[in-house]
């Protein structure tokens, strides 16, 4: 199976313009992403990865960290259209494209892996990490919530791992919350963390279907995938050694700095 890794890197941003170049701990947040995806096709001959971008001066970077890179219509609607423009311009189409975000600076490459496998034995049409919540982290998003309403995403899911729907709510909703508390260390909630592999053909039709109904609704491209019966598979991984999962302002970036200060630079991690 051939896996392209995809980094959409957009220059134009309302609350953080030019984010991709901006230096934390002396490298770029985008050269920090295009590092896990390096790490990951180092190991594996099937994976490649490129960055995808929409601005000559990201493209440049690109060229002089020695990342691949190509061009891509700064009109584009999404992530995920960026991403598919990617495969449909870097040579031979991919059998699968991992969409890794261009501000998750923190990524396990573990979780690329996992993803990378799990479409290697299942026929699902798209698939995505989750991490179940203990209570001590559930009351942490809860918390968050009350503050920042649309950060964070929740997922329900069957037995198996089958998504049923995501959503920026805390779902499910629990009754008899302090008896689950006394029985489980975990919370029945999982959180979606927001990395996405999928087969050259859903993402293809994806771009084809209009933007759905719950999916403007709720700011969740996803759900443009269940709203159209297609169907996404999770993977239950462990939480990284942070809590932290996207840089979407110059102060979260203050932040990641100070994480890296704390706990080490994952680009100084041996291979």
């Amino acid at each position: 199976m051939q896996t392209l890794i995809v980094i959409p890197a957009r220059h134009g941003s309302t609350r953080f313009p030019a984010k991709p170049l901006h230096q934390i701990a002396g490298h770029t947040l985008v050269a920090r992403v295009a590092d896990i995806a390096r790490r990951t096709a180092e190991t594996r001959p099937d994976v490649a990865y490129v960055i995808a971008t929409d601005h000559d001066e990201i493209e440049a970077h690109a060229k002089e960290i020695g990342a691949p890179v190509v061009m891509t219509d700064p009109d584009l609607p999404s992530g995920t259209d960026r991403a598919l423009a990617a495969a449909r311009g870097f040579g031979e189409a991919p059998d699968f494209v991992l969409n890794l975000q261009g501000d998750a600076p923190f990524t396990p490459p573990a979780y690329l892996n996992a993803l990378i496998e799990a479409a290697e034995t299942s026929q699902t049409d798209v698939v995505t990490p989750v991490i179940q919540l203990d209570w001590a982290a559930l009351d942490l998003v809860r918390d968050q919530k009350t503050r920042e309403p649309f950060s964070g995403t929740s997922c329900i899911r069957t037995a198996d791992g089958r998504a049923l729907w995501f959503s920026k709510q805390v779902i499910p909703a629990i009754r008899k919350e302090a008896a689950l508390r006394q029985s489980d260390p975990l919370s029945p909630v999982f959180r979606h963390i927001g990395l996405y592999g999928y087969r050259m053909d859903a993402l293809e039709r994806f771009a084809s279907l209009p933007v759905g109904h719950y999916e403007q609704l709720e700011g969740l491209e996803q759900l443009r995938f269940l709203e159209n019966g297609m169907t996404i598979q999770t993977v239950a991984v462990e939480p990284g050694d942070n809590a932290m999962w996207g840089v979407d302002t110059p102060e979260d970036a203050s932040y990641a700095e100070a994480l890296i200060a704390r706990h080490g630079d994952p680009m100084e991690a041996p291979s």
